[in-house]
């Protein structure tokens, strides 16, 4: 998909949204406890160590912006991932960092770094 240039200031918005969503690191740690598949607000409170009200506001935030879907099964609520781009996003910035620190540490240690322009 190519993004029109320069951005409607709506889809500006939108995408300011969806980055906020996920800027949080809760929620990035959320996130990838749902990688593996649909987990409670209980279950994923215990794995994280949290309060169970602060765990469903940051499930309500990926909900609204549409990366998590909720379902329930008697007083339970389950979350899952509906919006699989999340991960490459991840991935994409993980990746950036790596490089980052890889050159730091090359400065830090007394190398240079190498650039894959050579």
């Amino acid at each position: 998909m190519t993004l029109p240039h320069p951005l409607p200031e709506d889809l500006a918005e939108l995408i300011a949204r969806r980055f906020r969503a996920i800027g949080e690191p809760m929620r990035v740690r959320i996130l990838d406890l749902l990688r593996d598949g649909e987990l409670s607000v209980n279950e994923l409170a215990e794995q994280l160590g949290a309060g169970q009200q602060n765990v469903s506001k940051h499930l309500a935030v990926l909900a609204d912006a549409g990366v998590l879907a909720r379902s329930k099964e008697g007083t339970r609520v389950y979350y899952r991932i509906v919006d699989e781009s999340v991960f490459a996003l991840c991935e994409q910035v993980c990746g950036s960092l790596q490089a980052q620190l890889s050159s730091l540490a090359a400065l830090v240690g007394g190398n240079q770094p190498t650039s894959s322009k050579e």
